[in-house]
């Protein structure tokens, strides 16, 4: 998106609404926390007692409710975190835009395709931020991996493989598609980001393993194919139990000058430039979503995460969910187009729908979302 709402005094914190209060929720309380660049005035969750207690513990005077709407005349803040289940990300972040306020929200920014082209068009109308917290792009081992990868040349294969075993409960465990749909979108955008080219398809099978404790698919292996030719395979398994990976996954890439390897730590190699550890970067993770949030509102500068940008790194979840349930390889591009007749067919604000009919698709329009 252009010409969204810049933060009106950039010499003070950003006051900020943070809604909801789970268990992701008590992680982004203490980035916010940690941060001089942000104050926490008020948390929202639909159990008043937890977003009391998450208040009161932050103290300084933060305010608690049931609902954004009841916080944004009394805590009057310049920004709205949203750290709600996926099934509310929409109705939140859209309540917040139209409210004048820029939203950063978890990912992924929405169930489907559809509602976060929906999204898009409601940021673009209401003038406003929506940046998506795609947290684990923010490693500098990631970082200096996609250096050690450019240096290859035309990549003609990156490969992931994610294999841990956490127990969360919760909503993770009752969803159709929990790998897919809840973390490999990490990798997925990580790929973007490494190739610097876009997704055009996708063949994905997804499977739940006998010992799984999830009740929808926990493994998956999907090959997808990038404008540029490279193909990007990922294997992962969230009831892996032993020798368990990062939570970045293992990675390597093959080129016409060699490899790359980065174990989803502090070890990057490559055939061009040797082995490396890589320390921690100053802001990492959802601390440094956060620090690129805040850069944006006070710059004007189009952070990586906007929802625009966002939306193809959706597309390849859905797409790979589209290819395990059908046994079918999926075009992505068709993905889109149908995504956005879907979004044009909800009951959607007149100037969302004015914009939706204005944009078209990413595919229609040639839309640069990359980095």
């Amino acid at each position: 998106m252009t010409g969204f709402a810049r933060a009106a005094d950039p010499s003070r914190p950003l006051r900020v609404v943070q809604v909801g209060a789970g268990a992701m929720g008590q992680a982004w309380i203490r980035t916010l926390a940690g941060s001089a660049d942000v104050e926490l005035v008020g948390v929202a969750d639909l159990d008043l007692g937890r977003a009391e207690e998450t208040a009161r513990a932050a103290g300084g005077g933060v305010q608690a409710g049931v609902s954004l709407a009841e916080l944004l005349a009394s805590a009057e803040p310049d920004a709205v975190v949203n750290v709600t289940v996926p099934a509310a990300h929409s109705a939140v972040s859209i309540e917040a835009l139209f409210a004048g306020l820029p939203v950063l929200c978890e990912k992924p920014a929405a169930p489907t395709l559809a509602e976060a082209l929906v999204q898009v068009a409601a940021a673009e109308a209401a003038g406003q931020l929506l940046m998506i917290s795609q947290s684990r792009r923010y490693f500098a081992a990631l970082a200096e991996f996609r250096r050690r990868v450019q240096e290859l040349g035309t990549v003609g294969l990156l490969t992931t493989g994610f294999f841990r075993g956490p127990r969360f409960g919760g909503f993770r465990d009752e969803m159709a598609q929990p790998l897919l749909v809840d973390m490999a979108i990490h990798a997925f955008d990580a790929a973007r980001y490494l190739l610097d080219a876009e997704p055009v398809s996708v063949t994905c099978e997804s499977w739940n393993p006998a010992w799984s404790w999830y009740r929808g698919d926990a493994a998956a292996t999907a090959t997808f194919r990038f404008d540029d030719g490279t193909r990007y395979v990922y294997t992962g398994s969230w009831c892996a139990e032993g020798l368990e990976t990062s939570w970045n996954g293992e990675w390597r890439a093959s080129g016409p000058a060699g490899a790359a390897t980065w174990d989803g730590e502090d070890h990057v190699a490559s055939s061009v430039g040797g082995a490396s550890h890589v320390p921690p970067g100053r802001e990492e993770q959802i601390a440094g979503a956060l620090a690129e949030f805040v850069t944006a509102l006070r710059t004007g500068e189009e952070p990586s995460g906007t929802i625009a940008r966002n939306v193809r790194s959706l597309a390849m979840v859905e797409a790979a969910v589209r290819s395990a349930e059908t046994g079918e390889r999926v075009d992505i591009g068709a993905l889109l187009e149908q995504a956005h007749r879907d979004a044009l067919a909800q009951a959607v604000p007149e100037p969302v729908r004015a914009r939706l009919e204005s944009r078209g698709t990413p595919r229609m329009a040639g839309e640069a979302v990359t980095s």
